[in-house]
């Protein structure tokens, strides 16, 4: 059974541990001050969800933006958990907890020439959601390109 609840600034290592599973995609971050801030922030501000199952954390979500226009800033489900609803678990509940109707929500993810793109199926997993592609975004830190997703909540 999968538990979303909101994350404590001792969930720090979990975040660390699912970054470094998908630093290959999004650029260091286990080692940056800046994500590690982020992530502490988040869990201070109640904007940061992790999803917990047997053997620990399965992924975890930072949440944004002021409404009417809200972020997903980052979310990660572990290797182990993907294809199982973890994910999908972690965006309804950050929208039943974060998000009250008109409003839109964008998450930045992969551009459809990038190597993740197909590898992490975030773009199908936010199209199957009803997030719309909208335009580019500045490209990674690694350097791939990305593309801003977009859902209508009315």
């Amino acid at each position: 059974m999968t538990v979303i609840r909101l994350a404590r600034d001792t969930d720090l290592p979990a975040f660390l541990a699912l970054a470094a599973e998908v630093e290959h995609w999004f650029g260091p971050m286990v080692d940056d001050l800046g994500f590690t801030d982020a992530v502490l922030r988040g869990a201070a501000g109640g904007t940061a969800l992790v999803a917990e199952g047997p053997g620990g954390p399965l992924g975890a979500l930072l949440f944004g933006g002021t409404a009417p226009v809200h972020q997903v800033h980052w979310l990660v489900v572990s290797e182990r958990a993907r294809g199982t609803g973890v994910g999908r678990a972690l965006l309804a509940e950050s929208l039943r907890r974060f998000v009250r109707s008109p409003a839109t929500v964008e998450v930045v993810t992969f551009g459809p020439d990038h190597p993740g793109a197909v590898t992490s199926g975030a773009r199908a997993f936010y199209t199957a959601l009803g997030f719309t592609p909208g335009e580019s975004a500045a490209p990674g830190p690694e350097g791939g390109s990305r593309q801003v997703y977009r859902l209508r909540v009315s």
